[in-house]
């Protein structure tokens, strides 16, 4: 400890611990270097917080000044950032104690992970908080002057760090003469940080991470001078931030007008929402979450890494963007902001995948975006089919990723079905229930391209002669999630383009006429099945045609052919199971292929395939030689 000038200097070290996670701040939290800003506005608005609380009891802390403001100010030839607040401040005590040590138990053992764990680094970083030392991110040169609320003017303090040098490793505390209460960090920029010396930047900061801040942020008002040719800061300062974060306040003092504006600036988007919900979860994680449905999808809403809408705070600071991790992928689409009271100011989105109150709040958030959707589909149902139109696909992908909610998801969904004739008119699962013929057991699904391939396609001949209703899916994604979905309120679902046709649906007659065709029959049924060889699995006879001569299935449980041909588009490897041909006994062209000669009959069979192979959405090996095929058999039809 030395003297200079009347005051006490004291050099000291580090603690190792200290000096363990600033190595690793600078090192792994690099890329992310802007949060700097963050942490230490954090800090000072939790200065203020602590000194309104303390002033509640003792108001002469205040000190004749109860107005709490944080201020930034950049100087571009000292090439410095300075952030000040009239918060409650430090002694030269705690100045030591908060600066240069950490007094968080597990300490030792937590920073030892941190090195064994190598590109983990700002992942588990982020679990542990940096606070005031994400400041050596960007400057090498740290000064800190405080006094604490209440103390003297002469018990300010004077904390400096470098971290270049003979200094690195250490710090000097000396006893100052501080006037004004609260703290006054300066950041002395390393080479490279020039964009930090920027009014237009810091302003962006301040709105990006901090503009909820509940203390006035204010920076030097700037104007543009025509002959420096830049801008250039004034004497007069002004607030940067709203100060205000619209969803901690009752939900009954917040006009829909406000709602809609919050939407815009949260999501960026023109349009008003479709609909939103706010609400405050108490209890043993506590957190208040504005949600909101946008009306029209986003451009990337299927891109491999899309961009998620809910924005994380913590008591409404600014933590991450786009936090993936507050909603499953099947939510994307959702837009708006979540302020949890029980989190560290986290630094990455890496260390959330093991936190237990993110998990909590993910269920709850979902759990109330799943409500809300219910509600609009009960009460609103026009604005519920504007919001299937937009994101019905991707909330089918739910059924696939959230089996503990795969029952609510499923009663959301909705169809086209040989109910209507329009694509555009659908139908949920419980419309289907409410409609099933008597006896009807199973909820019927064909599963195609497009609309008009579904609803021509010949497995629905029988369906649509007994009125029984089939849902028609059309989405990529419909192959994938039906196979999660076995039933539905205890009814099977049952794809009509595979197994036999459901013998419930039969009548005695219909039964009969087909045991009499498979007798009658079996002939034809063996020369084809020899004719045709490796193409398909077996031939025989079908009860669901009433109109084609044949159509394609597969076994009741063996993945669709539609299926398949998307796996083989993707470049994956698609099922080796091979179709089944079915035959309508009372076609004209099953007697007509009775009747050729063993000439022609190899070329009836290929095209009876091949036909059937084209109305199931299939492609064919050899499209020239089925047009040859067709032309030679026309010309001697």
């Amino acid at each position: 400890m030395v003297e200079t000038n009347g005051a006490m200097r004291q050099k000291m070290e580090f603690q190792a611990e200290v000096q363990q996670l600033l190595h690793l701040v600078v090192h792994s939290l690099y890329s992310n270097k802007e949060i700097f800003l963050r942490e230490l506005v954090s800090n000072a608005s939790d200065a203020c917080d602590k000194l309104r609380f303390e002033a509640a009891q003792h108001p002469e802390l205040f000190e004749g000044d109860g107005e709490l403001k944080i201020w930034i100010d950049y100087d571009r030839d000292a090439r410095t950032v300075t952030i000040r607040d009239n918060g409650i401040g430090m002694s030269r005590e705690e100045a030591v104690a908060h600066l240069g040590t950490i007094a968080k138990s597990g300490t030792r053992e937590f920073l030892q992970r941190l090195g064994a764990e190598g590109q983990a680094d700002a992942r588990l970083i982020g679990q542990f908080g940096v606070g005031f030392y994400s400041a050596f991110i960007v400057a090498d040169r740290v000064t800190v002057r405080s006094r604490r609320a209440g103390l003297p003017a002469s018990a300010g303090v004077l904390w400096e760090c470098a971290m270049t040098g003979d200094a690195a490793g250490t710090f000097e505390v000396t006893e100052i003469e501080r006037p004004e209460r609260g703290t006054e960090v300066v950041l002395h920029l390393r080479e490279g940080e020039d964009e930090f010396l920027s009014g237009v930047r810091l302003r962006e900061l301040i709105r990006k991470y901090s503009d909820h801040i509940l203390w006035p942020i204010l920076m030097r008002k700037e104007r543009w001078d025509e002959g420096r040719g830049e801008l250039v800061k004034e004497e007069e300062w002004e607030q940067v931030n709203r100060a205000s974060a619209l969803w901690a306040r009752p939900k009954q003092e917040i006009a829909e007008e406000e709602y809609v504006e919050f939407y815009k600036h949260v999501a960026h988007d023109f349009e008003a929402p479709l609909s939103w919900v706010h609400a405050k979860v108490e209890g043993r994680h506590e957190y208040t979450m504005l949600l909101y449905l946008p009306q029209r999808a986003p451009f990337d809403l299927f891109e491999r890494t899309p961009r998620h809408g809910l924005k994380l705070y913590v008591r409404r600071v600014f933590v991450l963007e786009d936090a993936e991790r507050l909603l499953p992928r099947y939510l994307r689409f959702v837009r708006g902001v979540v302020d949890a009271a029980d989190l560290p100011l986290n630094v990455s989105r890496e260390m959330l995948q093991d936190s237990r109150e993110i998990e909590a709040i993910r269920a709850g958030v979902t759990k109330r975006v799943l409500g809300l959707l219910e509600q609009l589909a009960k009460n609103e149902p026009e604005k519920y089919a504007r919001f299937w139109r937009e994101f019905g696909r991707v909330l089918k992908e739910g059924i696939i990723e959230d089996p503990a909610n795969r029952e609510r998801i499923a009663a959301l969904l909705r169809f086209a079905s040989t109910h209507s004739d329009s694509p555009e008119e659908t139908v949920s699962l419980d419309d289907y229930l409410g409609r099933m013929k008597p006896g009807q057991e199973r909820i019927y699904y064909l599963t195609a391209e497009s609309f008009a391939a579904a609803r021509h396609s010949p497995h629905l001949e029988a369906f649509r002669k007994k009125g029984v209703e089939v849902l028609l899916l059309t989405d990529r994604i419909d192959e994938w999630w039906v196979a999660y979905l076995p039933e539905y309120k205890g009814k099977p679902l049952a794809s009509v383009a595979k197994g036999e046709m459901d013998a419930a649906l039969l009548s005695e007659e219909e039964k009969k006429a087909r045991e009499e065709a498979d007798e009658r029959l079996k002939p034809l049924l063996e020369r084809l099945q020899a004719a045709l060889g490796e193409r398909v699995k077996a031939v025989r006879v079908s009860s669901r045609l009433t109109e084609a001569p044949a159509c394609l299935v597969v076994e009741e449980h063996e993945p669709g052919m539609q299926l398949a041909r998307l796996l083989r588009e993707l470049g994956q490897d698609a099922p080796a199971h091979k179709p089944i041909l079915e035959l309508n006994p009372t076609h004209p062209v099953i007697a007509k292929l009775q009747a050729a000669s063993d000439e022609d009959f190899a070329e009836w069979a290929l095209l009876l395939y091949e036909e059937a192979l084209l109305a199931e959405g299939g492609k064919l090996e050899d499209p020239a030689a089925f047009v040859q095929r067709m032309n030679r058999l026309l010309l001697t039809a």
